[in-house]
């Protein structure tokens, strides 16, 4: 083996290890989603991001792969790649994805195909409780392709915003903003759950198991060690050994958005609210993600510290404006990631934006506004196309067939009605030893006491 192949081997184990990372964040996603969601949704919740990861999986390796980073294409979308073949796949620096110089095309799939995922299952977070499954098909293929097209701007080399530099080492623009938006779409379109505001006012409706979504929020950031320093994509791009320092941002921001949202959380709410904490957690990360790469370490603080407020003070906005976000997507990824893209315009340091010939420098650090510019426009045109992509699908499928539950299902749970089974079955039908119910498919309000314990039958204790 050469010292070329040697390095392409190392390569690609690395990123087939972070990308797997990455794939399991579903799993995060689904105890967080699950824990601040009632138990009558927990199987739905739980179904909804199996599917996202299939759907994600088919429909990139179909198109959105080859619209993302194939080869002769524009500025606007990628030429080829589409259901890409076994040479095509093998190939290391080739066409159709000579973008990959360090991995296959197979590893550059993989990892870029559960960014796509992660970010379709942030667009669900929004329209959590109400929504009915088909959506998450047909509008999970048209978001896979309206990501796609993004991701060719910002990510590949013949992308229109790369040419101009704009920074987004791992996808706070890409990956979180875009879901955000297509999850504030849905959920001014749907509405706001049953009982959510009551004469214009809040109504809390509060998740189900909170040590579910801690665990969920531990799993995701767990999960970004393999997103943000993956996207080096090699072990040696910025040097040898870059994707360290990335990592070591990633957890400064991290913890930092920790701390940002329960001393928010303490002035503005007067309690050190537990969601708001492990939201604040989320939000450090995605702030993060666009910049783990361009900036100092204190700097990674600040920006998490920072997004750590921007998430609390953000829900309370939108929930004030009655859009119902039961998982607090929107300011989570959609505020901190536009928080996190803007950071950049101030704080990336010279020296690294030249090592990853991405960008200038900040304006802290005498670049100007030049910088901050590149990332305004970026978050602008990206803003107004997916959202304006998104609400126009799913317009169209609530005008024709419908997305939203209908009320007596909405109350029942989406579980029974959608997927034929509960999360929790012993409180909906009768189970050996559970509570039971006077009506199939209905949770009582007053359940009925188990029965005593009687003496089992000679047979059965034989």
């Amino acid at each position: 083996m050469t010292t070329q192949q040697l390095a392409i081997a190392t390569s690609t184990v690395w990123v087939i290890v972070a990308a797997v990372l990455v794939m399991f964040m579903q799993a995060g996603f689904a105890f967080l989603e699950a824990g601040l969601t009632r138990m009558k949704n927990v199987g739905h919740i739980a179904a909804k991001n199996v599917l996202v990861l299939a759907l994600a999986s088919i429909v990139y390796y179909l198109v959105g792969f080859g619209i993302a980073f194939g080869d002769g294409g524009n500025g606007l979308v990628g030429g080829s790649g589409f259901a890409p073949s076994v040479d095509e796949l093998t190939a290391v620096g080739a066409a159709p994805f000579s973008w990959f110089a360090s991995i296959p095309g197979a590893a550059g799939y993989l990892f870029e195909v559960v960014f796509c995922a992660v970010s379709l299952a942030i667009v669900w977070g929004a329209m959590a409780e109400r929504t009915r499954l088909w959506v998450y098909f047909a509008f999970g293929v048209a978001y896979t392709l309206v990501y796609s097209v993004v991701s060719h701007w910002v990510w590949s080399p013949d992308g229109w915003l790369f040419a101009r530099g704009m920074q987004d080492f791992a996808g706070s623009t890409v990956v979180h903003y875009q879901g955000a938006l297509a999850g504030l779409a849905g959920a001014l379109l749907l509405g706001p759950r049953l009982g959510r505001f009551v004469d214009g006012k809040p109504n809390a409706i509060p998740g189900h198991n909170m040590a579910y979504t801690t665990l969920g929020v531990l799993i995701l950031w767990f999960g970004w060690f393999g997103f943000n320093p993956g996207s080096t994509l090699s072990v040696d791009f910025g040097g040898v050994g870059f994707f360290a320092y990335v990592a070591l941002n990633t957890n400064l921001a991290a913890a930092a958005g920790v701390l940002g949202a329960v001393v928010t959380s303490w002035l503005v709410v007067k309690k050190p609210d537990l969601s708001m904490m492990l939201n604040g957690a989320i939000a450090g990360l995605v702030a993060i993600t666009a910049a783990c790469a361009f900036v100092a370490p204190w700097a990674a603080v600040v920006i998490g510290l920072v997004a750590g407020a921007i998430v609390v003070v953000g829900a309370l906005a939108v929930e004030r404006v009655r859009i119902d976000d039961p998982i607090g997507a929107i300011a989570a990824h959609g505020m901190a990631g536009v928080w996190g893209t803007l950071a950049l315009g101030f704080l990336t340091v010279p020296e690294l934006a030249s090592r990853l010939a991405t960008g200038s420098a900040g304006l802290l650090y005498g670049g100007g506004l030049h910088q901050l510019g590149i990332q305004a426009l970026g978050l602008a045109v990206v803003g107004a196309f997916t959202f304006g992509a998104s609400f126009l699908v799913l317009f169209v499928m609530k005008a024709t067939v419908g997305i939203r539950a209908e009320p007596a299902i909405e109350t029942a749970g989406l579980d029974v009605s959608e997927h034929g089974m509960w999360g929790y079955p012993e409180l909906y039908i009768p189970v050996p030893g559970g509570y039971g119910t006077e009506a199939h498919g209905h949770l009582l309000r007053h359940p009925r006491p188990p029965a005593p314990a009687q003496a089992a039958p000679a047979a059965e204790a034989a």
